[in-house]
């Protein structure tokens, strides 16, 4: 049984899972579901099958069929909209919305956490990256994905132990309780985390950072200086914002709770908690309540962040 109003499609794709929200024309939440990742890392197919089958378990839920799609306005935060080529293919999709707007995911996030005004976020979750509004335009710093940057997410943490954990394994350095549970994860053969390695995805190393917090916060010496480096990596980005006259800031993603504690004070006491999430950015998006910002080229943003 459809409807015939016009519904809104706000769309969380990360680099975990995707996240979907259909709300009514008065922004009530019809419905809501997540499906597996949707990031452009994995394949324009399969991103777009996690966007599909996330939107239809929500629609199911929001008691709207697949014809109902014609009359939905879509916004569609997605990680990896920055490859070369990514932007065009998606928009080359035959898709079933009475509109799409693709847009990267730590935009929908930045959108959404200060309601799309003015301000900037630095996503600690599978990947990371920091996004900032100002005047109309975007600013983004890192975030060229796993494993060449994204310093500070989850898979760059689970990499780092993974990495010592291979190191402990031949006496090369130190196995501590840490170190001991992730080569659990392996059986303790070495050989085994090379296989694995070699199809292991952004996701798949970020399934031991939890490991590495729980232990950091514990004491284990190994665990502290991994989480150590991460919350520096985060805070980099966040005094960038701050140098470029940005103060209303946010930490969001998966692991934005457990590594704010590793901030210095001052950081910590800088953040604000985001007034929502990426898929409500994303519905700002949908309903076309702000014009979308430029973005700024690697050139303008080096030069205005050069001393």
């Amino acid at each position: 049984m459809g409807t015939k109003g016009t519904t809104y499609l706000g769309i969380d794709g990360g680099g975990t899972r995707c996240r979907a929200r259909i709300e009514d024309e008065n922004g009530k939440v019809l419905g809501a579901a997540s499906s597996g990742p949707a990031t452009t890392r994995i394949g324009f197919e399969k991103a777009w099958r996690s966007i599909i089958e996330a939107t239809e378990a929500a629609a199911a839920q929001a008691g709207l069929t697949r014809e109902d799609f014609a009359r939905m306005h879509a916004g569609i935060g997605l990680a990896g909209l920055g490859r070369r080529g990514a932007e065009a293919a998606l928009n080359k999709i035959a898709h079933p919305f009475a509109s799409a707007i693709f847009i990267s995911d730590g935009l929908a996030a930045c959108l959404g956490a200060h309601s799309g005004a003015d301000g900037a976020i630095v996503v600690a979750g599978t990947g990371s990256v920091g996004v900032g509004l100002i005047d109309g335009r975007e600013i983004r710093l890192a975030g060229y994905g796993f494993p060449v940057s994204d310093e500070g997410s989850g898979a760059d943490i689970g990499l780092q132990v993974v990495r010592l954990a291979l190191r402990a394994a031949d006496r090369r350095g130190e196995l501590t309780p840490l170190l001991s549970e992730v080569l659990g994860a392996f059986d303790h053969d070495p050989y085994q985390a090379v296989a694995w390695s070699e199809e292991a995805r952004a996701a798949d190393y970020a399934a031991f950072a939890p490991i590495v917090m729980r232990h950091a916060n514990q004491g284990d010496p190994v665990g502290r200086r991994i989480v150590e480096r991460a919350a520096d990596a985060i805070g980099d980005l966040l005094d960038l914002f701050l140098a470029r006259g940005i103060d209303r800031l946010s930490l969001v993603g998966g692991l934005a709770d457990a590594i704010t504690p590793w901030l210095t004070p001052d950081l910590r006491a800088r953040l604000r908690c985001p007034d929502a999430d990426a898929a409500a950015g994303a519905l700002l998006v949908a309903r076309g309540r702000l014009e979308l910002p430029k973005r700024e080229t690697d050139h303008e943003q080096a030069s205005k962040f050069r001393v």
